[in-house]
C-alpha cells in the first residue's frame, strides 16, 4: 500500500488539491503544503484573491508547485472541470466557508439558514463525491468545519447544525471510504477575512473576550490550523478525527 508521511521525498511526490483557497485558512493551507513539497492546485471563487496567492505562488519558496484555478464549489460541473484538468491527486483539502446562518432562533430568518447549508454544508458534500474518481484509493480528505459545531454560544444554532452535520459524516466515511482517510479541523475564532464583515470595533471585542477565556490567551492564526491540516494529510495512520483547534477556549464555559 501506498503510504503517505511527512517525509520530504515522499511529499515531493504528492499532488493535493485545496477547495476555498482564495484567502484564510484554505489558502494557508496550500501555501504550507506547496512550501513543504506537494504539488497544490488551489481552487477559489474570489478571482482578485486568487490572482494576489498566484503572483506569490512564484516566488522561490513554492518552486513551481502552487496553482490556482478559479471556481466556485456550488457548481459541481466546475469542480469537476478543474479535477479533470489537474488529473489524478492523492489529498483533498475542503475549506469552503459561510457565515450566513447566525442569529438566534427566536427571531432566525430561516433563509438565511438554508443559505447556510447552500453556502457550506451542499458545496463541502458535492465536491467531495465529485472529487473521488481522481482522488487516490489511499489518498485522505480533510475537512474544515468550526467550534461553533461543539460551543454553546447563543445565536449560533444554525452554524452549529451546519458544522455539526459535516462533522457527524467523518467517522462515517472513514470507514465508507477507506483505504481513504477522513479528518476533520474544527477551528475556533482564527483571525481570517472570515470576520471582515464585523466592524472593526465590534470584532475586536469579540477577540479580546474569546482571548481572556481561551486558556492559550490569544484567538488563533490561519497558519496553526493549516499546521492540522497538514498533520492530517501527511500521517498516514489517522483517519475518522474531528482535531479541535482553539486554543483550549471549550474547556472553559
Amino acid at each position: 500500500m501506498r503510504r503517505y508521511t511527512r517525509d520530504m521525498t515522499n511529499a515531493r511526490q504528492e499532488r493535493s488539491v485545496v477547495v476555498g483557497a482564495s484567502s484564510g485558512i484554505g489558502r494557508a493551507s496550500a501555501e504550507l503544503l506547496a512550501r513543504s513539497g506537494h504539488e497544490v492546485l488551489a481552487i477559489g471563487r474570489d478571482r482578485a484573491k486568487l490572482a494576489d496567492l498566484e503572483r506569490e505562488a512564484a516566488g522561490p519558496a513554492y518552486g513551481g508547485r502552487l496553482s490556482v484555478r478559479a471556481a466556485d464549489a456550488s457548481d459541481v460541473a466546475e469542480t469537476r472541470s478543474a479535477f479533470e484538468a489537474f488529473g489524478s491527486f492523492a489529498h483533498l483539502v475542503l475549506a469552503l466557508s459561510s457565515a450566513r446562518g447566525r442569529g438566534l432562533l427566536a427571531t432566525l430568518d430561516l433563509a438565511e439558514l438554508r443559505a447556510g447549508f447552500e453556502g457550506k454544508y451542499w458545496p463541502h458534500v458535492a465536491t467531495l463525491q465529485a472529487s473521488l474518481p481522481f482522488l487516490d484509493a489511499a489518498g485522505s480528505i480533510t475537512l474544515i468545519t468550526a467550534g461553533s459545531s461543539g460551543a454553546a454560544y447563543p445565536g449560533t444554532a444554525g452554524l452549529a447544525a451546519i458544522n455539526g452535520a459535516l462533522e457527524a459524516m467523518v467517522p462515517v466515511l472513514a470507514v465508507e471510504l477507506a483505504p481513504r482517510r477522513v479528518n476533520a479541523v474544527s477551528p475556533g475564532i482564527i483571525d481570517t477575512p472570515w470576520w471582515s464583515a464585523v466592524p472593526e470595533d465590534a470584532r475586536a471585542a469579540m477577540f479580546a473576550q474569546y482571548a481572556a477565556k481561551a486558556p492559550a490567551g490569544r484567538v488563533g492564526r490561519a497558519q496553526e490550523v493549516a499546521e492540522a491540516v497538514a498533520f492530517f494529510v501527511n500521517n498516514a495512520f489517522a483517519t475518522g478525527n474531528v482535531l479541535k483547534i482553539d486554543g483550549g477556549a471549550r474547556l472553559r464555559p
